[in-house]
């Protein structure tokens, strides 16, 4: 979560718990469509905190996500996402991500942990960076991070697709997951 790596806080950043503040905080993804674009979207963060130990290898990250906020910018397509095909919201209408280890690796730090969606639980390990520290015009605290991670659909049971005549398929396998949080130190 620093430039330098190292599992002291930096600077700005203190002990205790930071809730993620969802109006600012944001899951994006990316997935490669017919083998030729991207389709991108984002899923609404609806909860979760961040409690900073003594060192980063004491701190640990929870987070909530809904999937029936799917957004890509195309009504049919967060229709068909939602459905049994993909998501199936109706069944599974919340995915969850709980850290399990921090730990640096070269100039980032990676927050790993168990991240739930559909109803499979996968261990992943989120690229993390610290983005700073700074006091808002309403007085909150607040900490900024970046992270990212690539799935499988697959290995999440997110298996649907469609042939393309020309060969291959219409939905890449693999997902690039990115997010921006913002978490408000509490008292």
């Amino acid at each position: 979560m620093t430039a330098t790596a190292t599992t002291t806080l930096p600077a700005g950043l203190t002990t205790g718990t930071w809730t993620l503040d969802p109006s600012h905080t944001e899951a994006s993804f990316t997935v490669r469509h017919a083998g030729i674009s991207k389709v991108r979207g984002t899923v609404s963060v609806t909860g979760g905190e961040i409690l900073v130990g003594d060192d980063l290898t004491l701190s640990s990250v929870t987070a909530t996500l809904d999937p029936s906020t799917v957004s890509t910018g195309d009504a049919n397509r967060d229709g068909h996402l939602k459905s049994a095909d993909f998501f199936d919201v109706e069944k599974f209408g919340e995915w969850s991500f709980a850290s399990t280890a921090v730990r640096a690796q070269g100039g980032d730090h990676v927050v790993v942990g168990d991240l739930t969606i559909h109803g499979v639980t996968q261990s992943v390990e989120l690229v993390t960076e610290f983005q700073g520290v700074a006091v808002d015009p309403f007085g909150n605290t607040r900490a900024g991070f970046e992270a990212s991670v690539t799935i499988s659909r697959k290995d999440f049971e997110l298996t649907w697709n469609a042939a393309l005549e020309a060969g291959g398929v219409l939905v890449s396998d693999k997902v690039v997951i990115a997010l921006d949080i913002s978490a408000i130190k509490q008292a």
